[in-house]
């Protein structure tokens, strides 16, 4: 893994891309900018791991470019393919607000660019701004009120 330095290119992208995210997407443009210089961006080769299952959830994920492959352990060091997740997909949006273990783990299947969002950062964010957390705070209830009764 690797940090890269993000371009204006780089921040246009990632705007548009959060806009596409249910979670994030009721968010104004003042809100959005509160985050944007949170948004690291990192490289994973082909076969590195983002994160593994079990792991505590610390940091939600965007996908710029390349892909990633989720699997699910079946056995001991055992696991299986259940999805790929191609540029634009996100994933690991609920590590924002609770501190619970992945339910998968994901792995770069090329040279794979994600946006990431640190839950720490998120939640100093949210400490300084009182109007937004208790914005995050409906859209994590509904959310899990949806989980729920699915």
């Amino acid at each position: 893994m690797e940090k890269l330095e993000m371009t204006d290119v780089d921040y246009a992208n990632l705007a548009k891309a959060l806009r596409t995210v249910d979670f994030f997407a009721p968010m104004t443009i003042g809100q959005l900018e509160m985050i944007l210089p949170y948004i690291l961006l990192m490289r994973y080769a082909p076969g590195e791991t983002v994160f593994r299952q079990g792991d505590l959830g610390d940091a939600f994920y965007i996908v710029y470019d390349g892909g990633v492959q989720v699997r699910l352990k079946t056995f001991l060091f055992f696991s299986k393919p259940v999805a790929e997740l191609p540029a634009g997909s996100f994933f690991g949006e609920m590590a924002l607000l609770s501190d619970e273990p992945r339910s998968a783990t994901l792995v770069a299947t090329s040279s794979t660019r994600l946006f990431a969002l640190l839950s720490r950062d998120f939640q100093y964010v949210l400490k300084k701004n009182p109007e937004f957390a208790e914005e995050m705070r409906k859209i994590s209830d509904r959310r899990k009120f949806m989980s729920q009764h699915q």
